[in-house]
Parts: C-alpha cells; sequence; structure tokens
C-alpha cells in the first residue's frame, strides 16, 4: 500500500525543520551501529494511531527572484503537488507577515487539504496570538511548539483525520515489489527493458535520463511482479535541480516500499561511497536485497576475476554479507534470467517464519554453547526468542535487563538464525526485551 504525503511548507526561521525532526521521533525505529547505514533524511515515516505516513521538510519560501530562492520554490511546489496534505507553518511570535499572505494564497491556488500550524506556542498568551492567522483566510490556527513537543500529538491526530486511507495500486497480495536502485547510468532502465523483454523505459547514457519512479507490472511462470525502475540517486550535494532532488525523494519511497530491491553496481567501477549508502537505504528499510553487478560484458576477466570482485564486495558492503551477488550484462542479457530465481527465493527468505517451539531450542542450544556475557558482576538472561513480524524477519529476545545485552551477543544470536534457517538475502532484526515482572 502506498503511504500518503504530509509536506510541511512556510517561509524560512519558523521552525520547520524542528518540527519535522520531532515528529520524524515518534516512529521507533530499530538502531544499529553498521557504519554508513544512516543517511540524512528530507523525508521520513511518521507513526502515529497505527497508521503511516510520509513526511517532507522544504526550504523556506521567499518568492524572490535569486536562483536560489527560485530553486527552493519549485522545490516546493512539487512537493506539495505530490502531497495529501500540506502543513502550513507560521511564528506565533512574529504573527502574520506580508510572506505568510504570499504563501497563504499559493497553498489556496493547490486546493488541497491545508493544516494551519503556528509555531513556537511556548507561552500562556499563545493562543490568544494565534488568533491573527485567522487573517490568512485557511481556517483555525493549531499553536505547537516544535522544540518543546506542546501540541504535537493534537496535530497528529488532525493529521490522521484528513489524511486518505493509502492507496493500493494492486489488490493482488500475491505481487512481489521490486525496486531497481542504484547511482545514476549504472543500467537500472535497461535491465528493466530486459527484464519485462519490452523497450518500455528510456534508455540513454545521459545520467539523469529517469526522472520518475516507473511502475512495470509483469506476469512470469503464474508469479506477479510490479518492477520499479527509479531515477539514479546522487549525494545530496550534487542534487542541485529541484526536479531530481525530488526524484531522489520517489526513488527512496520506492525502495522502501518494496519486497525486493535490486541494488545495481557498476562492474567497470567497483563498489562507491554512494553505493553504500544506495544500499544502506534498503538495508535500513528492511527489505529484502540482491546485489546485481552490471556491465559484467565490459570487465577483463580471468578464471579468478569473479571470486576477486565478490571479495571486494563482501568487504565493502559488510552489512549485506547476507545478501546475494549475481554478475550480469543488462546489454547482452547475460545472466538476466537468473533474476526472477533469486527474487521469489530471497522473498520467500524475507517472508518466512519460524515457530516459538524451534526458535526456543535453537536459543538452548546457542547459550549452551556460548554463555551470555556478564556486566559489573551481573550476568544477562535470555528467557525466550519469539517472531514477532515478518518482511523482515524481526524477534522478540526477552531477558532480564536489555542493558545487559552486548550487540556481540545479539550478532552471535543472529548468526545462529542464519546459520539454521537460511535467512538469505533478508536482514533480521532482533528486539530486546525485558520481560514483565523483572525488577
Amino acid at each position: 500500500m502506498s503511504l500518503p504525503v504530509v509536506a510541511i511548507v512556510g517561509r524560512p526561521n519558523v521552525g520547520k525543520s524542528t518540527m519535522f525532526n520531532r515528529l520524524i521521533q515518534k516512529r521507533i525505529a530499530i538502531e544499529e551501529s553498521t557504519p554508513g547505514v544512516t543517511r540524512d533524511r528530507i523525508y521520513g515515516r511518521v507513526e502515529w494511531l497505527d497508521r503511516e505516513f510520509w513526511l517532507v521538510d522544504t526550504g523556506g519560501l521567499t518568492f524572490e527572484g535569486d536562483k536560489i530562492s527560485r530553486a527552493i520554490h519549485n522545490q516546493v511546489q512539487l512537493a506539495i503537488d505530490e502531497a495529501n496534505l500540506i502543513l502550513f507553518f507560521v511564528d506565533i511570535r512574529t504573527g502574520p507577515v506580508p510572506l505568510d499572505f504570499e504563501v497563504a494564497e499559493m497553498l489556496r491556488r493547490t486546493k488541497k487539504p491545508v493544516i494551519l500550524v503556528a509555531n513556537k506556542a511556548e507561552t500562556p498568551e499563545a493562543e490568544v496570538a494565534a488568533a491573527e492567522f485567522y487573517a490568512l483566510g485557511l481556517g483555525a490556527p493549531q499553536p505547537v511548539s516544535g522544540a518543546h513537543g506542546l501540541g504535537t500529538g493534537d496535530l497528529l491526530d488532525e493529521i490522521i483525520r484528513l489524511l486518505p486511507a493509502g492507496e493500493t495500486p494492486f489488490e493482488d497480495e500475491d505481487i512481489l515489489r521490486v525496486a531497481i536502485i542504484g547511482r545514476p547510468n549504472v543500467g537500472k532502465s535497461s535491465l528493466l527493458n530486459k527484464i519485462c523483454g519490452m523497450e518500455r523505459v528510456i534508455v540513454s547514457d545521459v545520467p539523469g535520463t529517469t526522472r520518475d519512479a516507473i511502475d512495470l507490472p509483469v506476469e512470469r511462470d503464474g508469479q506477479k511482479y510490479l518492477f520499479v525502475d527509479t531515477a539514479g540517486i546522487r549525494r545530496r550535494s550534487k542534487v542541485e535541480e529541484a526536479v531530481e532532488y525530488y526524484s531522489v525523494l520517489r526513488a527512496i519511497r520506492a525502495a522502501e516500499d518494496a519486497d525486493v530491491a535490486l541494488v545495481l553496481i557498476d562492474a567497470t567501477e567497483g563498489v562507491t561511497e554512494q553505493d553504500k549508502r544506495i544500499a544502506g537505504i534498503a538495508h535500513e528499510a528492511g527489505r529484502a536485497i540482491i546485489l546485481v553487478v552490471n556491465k559484467w560484458d565490459a570487465v577483463e576477466k580471468d578464471d579468478k576475476t569473479m571470486d576477486k570482485y565478490r571479495e571486494e564486495i563482501r568487504k565493502e558492503l559488510a552489512f549485506l554479507s547476507y545478501a546475494p551477488i549475481l554478475f550480469i550484462s543488462a546489454l547482452t542479457g547475460r545472466r538476466v534470467d537468473r533474476i526472477y530465481e533469486l527474487i521469489n527465493y530471497v522473498a520467500q527468505q524475507h517472508a518466512m517464519r519460524i515457530k516459538t517451539s524451534h526458535l526456543n531450542e535453537l536459543l538452548a542450544d546457542a547459550v549452551a554453547v556460548t554463555p551470555p556475557p556478564t556486566k559489573k558482576g551481573r550476568q544477562l538472561k535470555i528467557y525466550y526468542l519469539t517472531q514477532v513480524r515478518v518482511k523482515p524477519p524481526t524477534f522478540a529476545v526477552f531477558v532480564n535487563d536489555p542493558e545487559l545485552a552486548h550487540f556481540s551477543y545479539m550478532r552471535y544470536l543472529e548468526n545462529k538464525l542464519r546459520e539454521t534457517y537460511g535467512f538469505e538475502g533478508t536482514p533480521i532484526r532482533l528486539l530486546v526485551r525485558k520481560r514483565k515482572g523483572e525488577r
């Protein structure tokens, strides 16, 4: 299901990014110590009342004529075009200023629902001061404080009330969503054309040809797939055009909404820092992952080249040790036919569920071989292990004290799970929980 989108809009210095950061933190995320996984965000998922939505931060609008202001304006307009709901931020301390009226007029023309958010409402008099913003003609202002968290619960309630339930492009739950992601010009569109056997996507050696995420449904051997070709993801410092800026956002959203991510690497260039970042997007989102090394036809080879290349990839992308590697040529079609087989396999691993009784047999054996560590004279006790969700496989580990659960021992348990059940192509999440009744 596609999640609805909420865009934060307003003039500079009204606290948009402060509130963005606060709302993003409402989502309980799994923390990892893997270097290179965390990425800068201009967007993020927010979870509230069993609902989720995408939140998009934007630059401050000024309506001035300089190049940067025009770029920001275009960027904001693209965010508004994508959004189901707009949060219009104003500063309760300054009251309405002429620029607020210009932004309000821009938003009225969109015909989209708008919540007027009066930020920096830290004082008892704030609610009275907020009444001045009725003059903007966008309804009742909602006083909040992004810095202190005041009113954020009421704001989230209102957001959920106004958002659509979400769009389901395909009602068939058996469809596998596959995102093709990678740097510009690594052959994503060429691969999609070869996979689907048709020239549906423009192929060019000019980086940035694909601007939007392109959905292409395919059926093969009774299995339905939805392939999503995405714009190449560059470092943010390289993203100067507003159109490309939001093309990157759409590509990241496509990757996070997929069941399986095909992470393309250019064989002629090897693994770059940007490849690590892109792979980290799919890993952090908990997607099943296949590392696809494209342009293998352009590499001079001997009988050891593939093994050396595979070893280098494992070294550079150590956090993806679970992901299978496939060497292909989208140009010639070599080994492309193996992609369907691998997609089906990692999708099955991604959705695997293990009985609690089997998990606790594994746990007993693991603890017997390597007992849990001690810390300051106290030993970690692990009572039981149970799977709480799939996609990705996620396990709750109930212990006497979560602070005693060192990440190295959790990694040991993860390795035992992989040794026993495989889980190839999918990350595993371990959530350490304190058993009820423990002191």
